[in-house]
Parts: C-alpha cells; structure tokens; sequence
C-alpha cells in the first residue's frame, strides 16, 4: 500500500499554555503548571495569617467579574430588575409535561360523550361523561409522574359517589348541590394537598387551568399531528366506513322490525337539527371541562406552599374575659330552654302572649344565625389566643370546648323550633334544607371540639369530607321525598294538606302521595304525571325515582275529571290549631 502522508495532530492544549517538548516529564494530575522563563509570577492572595487564602467560590468569582471585560456577561443598568419571588409565583409549578395522545383521545370522548348525552337532561349520562374525563387527568398526571396518594382516591369516590345523586334521584336542587360538590372534590383531588389554602382556595386551580390548558393541548395536538401526518389519513377512512356501514344497516334493521327499531331510538340519542345548537354548546363545555381537569392534573397550582401567619397573639384576660361573657350568655339561654322543655309549652305561650304556630317560627331563624355567628367567634379566637405555654393551651381548651359544648345545645334548640314549625305548618323543601344544614353545623362543632383534643392537622379535609357526606345522605335521601312523607303523615292525623304546594313536587314524591286517598291522590300527582308524560329523555337520563314514579302512575292511574284542588295554604293566615275554615282540602 502507499505511506499515508502524516498529518500533524493538534495537541489539547489551554491558549496560552507551552507546547510540550521531547524530553520533558510530564506534570502529575492537580499539579499546576511551571510558569515559561521570563513570564511575571501572578500575585498570591494570602490570608491574613500569612498562608495563601482559600480560592473563592465560583459564584462569587462570577458576580465579582460581572460587567469586566472578560467577565461572565455584561450587566445592562437599563434592563429590568430580577424578578422577585412573591406568594404567587410560589403557587405555580414548572412547566407540564407535553400532553399525550391517550390524554387528547380521553379530551376528545369526554367531548363528544357531552354532545351526545348531556342535552336530554341529568342521570347516569354524568357518570358516563365523567369516566373519560379521570381517565384524562391520569394520562396526564402520569405523563408529568405524579402518583395518586390515598387521599387523591378518597375525593376521587367521593366525587363519582355525588354525580350518582342525579341517577337516583330526580330533585332539582339536591342535584345541583351534588354536582358543584363533585366539581370541588375533584380540585381536591387534582391539587393535593391538606391545609387549609388547598381546602378554601383549590376550586380556583381548574378555572386557572382553562386559558393555559387550551394552549397546552393546542401545542401538543399540533406536535403530534406533525409527527404522525402520514397515520391521519387511514384513521380517518377508517372511522368514515365504521360509521357508513353502521348509519346503513342499522336503518334497514330499524325498518324491518318495530321491536328494534324501538331498542335504537331508546339507545342512540336525538340527533335532529333543532338540537345542533345545544349539541355544540355540550360538546365544547365537555371539551374545556376536560382540558382543565388534564392540565390541573399536569401541573397543578401548589396551594400547599401557601403559609397563613398566626394573628397576634393576645393577652390572656384581653382574649378570655368576652369568650367567658359570652358563655355565661349562652348558658343562661340554654337554662330557659330547659325550663320550657321540662315546664311545657303552655306556661310559655300564657306568659309570653304567643301562639303555638308564632313561638315556633319565632326562634328557629335567630337560633340559626347564632350558630353561624359562633363558628366565626370560634375562628376568631383561635387565631388570636395565647400560645405561650401549657397554662394558655389548657385556658384556650377550656373556654373554646364550653361555648362549643353550649352551642351544641342551641343547634338541638334550633331543631327542636322547626320540629314545631313542621308541625304546624308542614314540611316544605326550604325548611328541611335549613334543618339539615343546622344538623351539618352541629357536626362541624363536634369535629372543632375533636380537633381541640386530638390536633387540628386533619380539620380542613374532615370539615371538606363531612360536607360531601351531607351533601350525599341529603341528595339520596331527597327533600322532596321527606315533604311528601311529612305531609301525608299531617294529614292522616289532621286532615290538612297544601295540595298546590305538593304538586310542584319531583318524581321522588310520588311513592308517598300515592298513599293519600282520591281525590287528593289525583290533584297531588296530577302536574308530576303531566311533566313525567313530556320528558322523553334516554335512559341515560332518566333516574331511578323516575322510572319508579313512572311505574305507580301507569299501574294506578290518575283521575283527569276536573276535581277542584284547592288554594295553597298562607303560613301568615291561619293556624292549625284555631277553629275554623283551612286551606288546601278540596
């Protein structure tokens, strides 16, 4: 073969060192290198005890020689300052991770699901539509490495367990109370965290959620439609075919049996053009819904970095003396309560001058108030009670677990009020919506009072986790249900009933109502059959009480012969308990 001429190899060598000569031994590892001949030694820093100081550290070189020449980088006196780190840039995490195909897949059916579903009203369609939507957060959640904690699944069932509220129950109000609950939970569960910023302050993380999500899905969907461009086409062919194939046949079978045709109709959902309108507003609310929900799940705000201070803490008689004034006051109430209890009504209503009717409805209210005015007197005074050593802490456990343990008796004060107004007026969904929130504040007071013995470390999610447990025993057990119940009952004992009252009562009414005799069974049921009659949603959206309802009225019946019904009773014209004409008997 031909020599190869040789080229000369570069040595790797520092500008400005020697190059190294035959014959010259090389230097050890960490040794520093022999200046050339005639070069100035450089100066030695030395200490201040005579030996050579210690190199300083990098960053302090850097920000010494910042703006020299040589230097790291010139410093621009015309540029903006630092940014200085506030609470607020505390709260956000870094960047998500990019999102994924199976997060913009379970984005897309939580969509359409909502398009296809949601538009012919409320049951399990909520249920249905939610599913892609966890199955979202947890593509996009593991994308960015998070790993569901055990209290993430706690709001997680909790949250399905209230959108199961609507396919139970078929009342309007405990209905919306469920799906706002589940909206709240669900922040709970993406967010993390268990002080008190994440228990007030999470909800506020899926709105923040909505702008940055949008562009964060945007941003992924064009990555991947710009990798996969050539995947597109069959995809799309594909599911063009399914759905030719499935629109085909399925109209020759729907015209050639009755039976199936029925079975489709039941099944698919009305796709006719009137509902385009309403189609497309499901579709984009289920859309952004679902790109929140992922994008929270991603990179969700850190409530948790959130640091509440303590309030000043305050001399002990200045903290003390109006808590122990205060419940004196209480305790002199809570004494009269039981002279009444104990000394019967009627020597309370001749001295006071009242109707049965008037001194039930008198207290129920200010009694209410009072309990929601003691939860913030209570708030307050944690805040501001003295901490400094065991005396405080016992003073602080003894005046707080009094007034608690007196508050507890006005809440049952309370109930027993509107157990008298019930009973004299019947039971209406306001009143046993108060009731129950009268009930969920004593439980509160009994998780403060626990909180006291046992730490506070688990109040906010215990206060958050026997909201939801209300606002599921009240859906399930239905308000509507219960006033049908009550005032079927007063009319057995009384012969007294509000039938135009009960007729704007839900489906979860109808199993009580059947009971009363005809014609009141007739003029009760007869708007509820009537509105049961025109909805023709879905199965997915009908619930149980209405299928139930629907069920007794075709095995009984009602009575369309133009019975009067009667006028709906006035609280403010008449009593009970009086002689005379009432209201509401036809």
């Amino acid at each position: 073969m031909p020599d190869t001429p040789s080229v000369p190899t570069p040595h790797d060598s520092t500008p400005g060192e020697p190059e190294p000569r035959p014959g010259d031994t090389p230097a050890p590892p960490g040794a520093v290198p022999a200046a050339p001949a005639g070069a100035v030694p450089a100066a030695v820093p030395m200490s201040k005890h005579g030996g050579a100081a210690s190199p300083a550290p990098p960053q302090a070189r850097a920000a010494a020689y910042a703006g020299r020449p040589g230097g790291p980088g010139p410093r621009n006196p015309w540029g903006p300052p630092p940014r200085a780190e506030t609470w607020l840039t505390r709260l956000r995490p870094g960047p998500p991770a990019r999102v994924t195909g199976p997060t913009l897949w379970a984005v897309l059916a939580t969509a359409l699901l909502s398009a296809l579903l949601l538009g012919d009203g409320l049951g399990l369609n909520l249920v249905i539509v939610a599913v892609p939507a966890i199955l979202a957060a947890t593509f996009a959640a593991r994308a960015a490495g998070r790993r569901p904690r055990p209290w993430t699944l706690v709001w997680a069932a909790g949250g399905l367990a209230l959108l199961a509220v609507p396919a139970l129950r078929d009342a309007g109000w405990p209905t919306f109370l469920a799906i706002v609950s589940a909206l709240v939970l669900t922040a709970f569960a993406l967010h993390g965290g268990g002080g008190w910023p994440s228990i007030l302050f999470g909800p506020i993380g899926l709105i923040d959620s909505l702008g940055s999500g949008t562009t964060w899905a945007w941003r992924g969907l064009r990555d991947r439609a710009d990798g996969s461009r050539g995947r597109w086409g069959p995809a799309v062919r594909t599911t063009g075919v399914a759905v030719v194939l499935l629109v085909v046949f399925g109209a020759l079978f729907a015209g050639a049996d009755a039976a199936f045709a029925d079975l489709l109709g039941a099944l698919i959902p009305d796709l006719s053009l009137d509902q385009t309108p309403w189609r497309l507003s499901f579709f984009l609310l289920g859309l952004f819904g679902a790109i929140a929900v992922a994008r929270t799940a991603a990179a969700p705000l850190r409530w948790d970095r959130m640091v509440i201070p303590p309030g000043r803490a305050r001399a002990r008689w200045e903290w003390a003396l109006p808590l122990i004034v205060l419940n004196l006051l209480f305790a002199a109430f809570n004494a009269v309560q039981l002279g009444v209890l104990f000394g019967g009504y009627d020597k309370v209503l001749a001295e006071t001058g009242l109707t049965y009717s008037e001194y039930a409805r008198q207290g129920f209210w200010q009694l209410l108030t009072a309990t929601l005015l003691t939860l913030v007197v209570i708030g307050l005074a944690l805040r501001w009670a003295p901490r400094a050593d065991a005396r405080d802490r016992t003073l602080v456990r003894a005046v707080l677990g009094t007034l608690c343990v007196l508050t507890l008796v006005v809440v049952a004060s309370a109930l027993r009020r509107m157990d008298l107004y019930v009973d004299a007026y019947g039971l209406t969904r306001l009143r046993v919506s108060v009731a129950a929130m009268e009930i969920w504040l004593g439980v509160v007071i009994l998780l403060i009072m626990a909180a006291g013995i046992l730490g506070a470390r688990l109040l906010p999610r215990a206060l958050a986790v026997s909201a939801a447990v209300a606002v599921v025993a009240f859906g399930v057990v239905s308000p509507d249900a219960l006033v049908a119940e009550r005032n079927v009952e007063r009319y057995d004992r009384l012969g007294k009933i509000d039938l135009p009252y009960l007729e704007g009562l839900s489906a979860d009414a109808v199993p009580a109502l059947d009971r009363l005799p005809e014609p009141q069974r007739s003029c009760a049921l007869l708007d509820i059959e009537a509105r049961l009659r025109g909805d023709d949603g879905g199965w997915y959206a009908t619930s149980w009480s209405e299928a139930r309802a629907r069920a007794i009225l075709a095995d009984r019946g009602i009575d369309r012969s133009g019975t009067n019904c009667g006028r709906p009773s006035r609280e403010d014209d008449y009593d009970p308990y009086a002689d005379g004409a009432f209201y509401g008997t036809p």
